[in-house]
């Protein structure tokens, strides 16, 4: 069992930046893959990026390739997302997520636990 508390959301201007932040509790924590998704207004929740248990491999959405940076903390149970150059459809609730490597490579929203999200709003 994984329990994940997403922290770190907030209102930022486009082009600024903003750390979220998950820390997860469990003893798997450090064996499980983590995601962060986003949901949009209107849209469905999609893969933002991912990393994998040991932090060496990540997987990164097109749209957030080269501004988004994933990466985790083992001994803190703590995975992190830092957002930069911010835009305006960046806006949505971001979750974190617990699953297996192979649904983050598949950029699947099939994950085994979930936060219950922290909502981040960009302002043009």
């Amino acid at each position: 069992q994984v329990q994940l508390v997403e922290s770190g959301g907030g209102l930022v201007q486009a082009g600024g930046s903003l750390r979220l932040s998950c820390a997860g509790s469990g003893s798997i924590f450090s064996i499980t893959a983590m995601g962060w998704y986003r949901q949009a207004p209107g849209k469905q929740r999609e893969l933002v990026a991912g990393i994998s248990s040991s932090g060496g491999r990540t997987n990164y959405a097109g749209s957030v390739k080269g501004r988004f940076t994933i990466s985790r903390d083992n001994a803190k149970n703590t995975v992190y997302l830092q957002m930069n150059s911010l835009k305006s459809e960046d806006t949505g609730v971001y979750y974190c997520a617990a699953g297996a490597w192979r649904t983050v490579v598949a950029m699947s929203g099939a994950m085994d636990y979930w936060g219950k999200g922290t909502l981040v709003t960009v302002s043009s």
